[in-house]
């Protein structure tokens, strides 16, 4: 089976406690070598802060590439241009480039009075700028803010045009459900590189609740096999063997990266990577 490239999403530590596992995440999973690492903006761009903070951190520290996260929500154009440039200047090359959740207590998003109206107002916005590789979000299961399936493809679509160098997508359960993804974008036109996030499910419960509201299709056998596993105490067995199968028929797909989201709970994470092949380079000079 073909190696794939790999990259993981963090989230900003809120408290000290939270700062020490996310510093345990990085060590763990930095000696495989990602192609980069993420860090996310909370909803409503709560951890806006947080965010540059870490993304700076481990930018000087870990000596990964990192992509900071950068929304529309709740900041106007020159505060978020001037949040960007903050990046350039710590020597942040990359942005995962996202409308944002709308803030707690909205139901919808609503841009800021002087703010992007959305995402490709923002990427196109970043790509004048030539300082930075932007990502972008797609979404497999259909948005639950979408019309119907086109739309999503369709504003993908305008997402790359407007500048976007790759697309990061939302988490899925099937292997199908990607390859259906893929091939209708093929089909409408785009032709930049199209990574499958990957959730290793360190809490089912959690898990299922978060596909609720990002509108990810949950197909009955996962959740019967995750009932029978919670109940059996096996939650951790099976959804390591469920998130390699998936990759692997990923893989077996043509896919040749993976972006994971790993929560800052490296364990799974790292262990799908080993079943995959994916394992810490050696260091010849302390070989003996």
């Amino acid at each position: 089976m073909t190696k794939p490239e790999i990259s993981f999403e963090f989230f900003p530590p809120k408290t000290l406690e939270a700062s020490f596992r996310l510093w345990d995440t990085v060590q763990t999973l930095a000696p495989l070598e990602p192609r980069f690492v993420s860090v996310t903006y909370g909803a409503g761009g709560t951890t806006r802060e947080l965010t540059r903070d870490a993304v700076a951190t481990l930018h000087k520290s870990s000596g990964l590439p990192v992509a900071a996260h950068l929304t529309c929500v709740d900041a106007s154009r020159q505060e978020t241009l001037e949040i960007a440039d903050t990046f350039a200047r710590a020597g942040v090359q990359d942005i995962v480039a996202l409308r944002g959740d709308p803030p707690s207590g909205q139901d919808r998003f609503e841009p800021h009075p002087e703010g992007f109206a959305n995402s490709v107002e923002l990427i196109s916005a970043l790509a004048e700028t030539e300082m930075f590789n932007i990502r972008v979000g797609a979404y497999p299961d259909i948005h639950p803010e979408a019309q119907n399936a086109r739309t999503d493809i369709d504003w993908l679509k305008a997402k790359l045009d407007a500048g976007a160098d790759e697309a990061l997508t939302q988490f899925f359960f099937e292997a199908e459900t990607f390859f259906r993804f893929r091939d209708a974008c093929e089909k409408a036109g785009i032709d930049k590189p199209i990574v499958p996030g990957i959730l290793p499910i360190e809490n089912w419960k959690g898990a299922r609740n978060f596909a609720k509201r990002c509108g990810t299709r949950i197909p009955q056998w996962v959740e019967q096999a995750f009932e029978k596993a919670v109940r059996d105490d096996r939650e951790d067995l099976l959804a390591t063997a469920l998130c390699t199968e998936l990759c692997s028929d990923l893989i077996g797909g043509g896919v040749d990266k993976l972006h994971f989201y790993t929560l800052n709970r490296p364990e799974l994470t790292r262990d799908v990577c080993f079943a995959l092949g994916i394992t810490p380079k050696a260091d010849l000079q302390n070989v003996a």
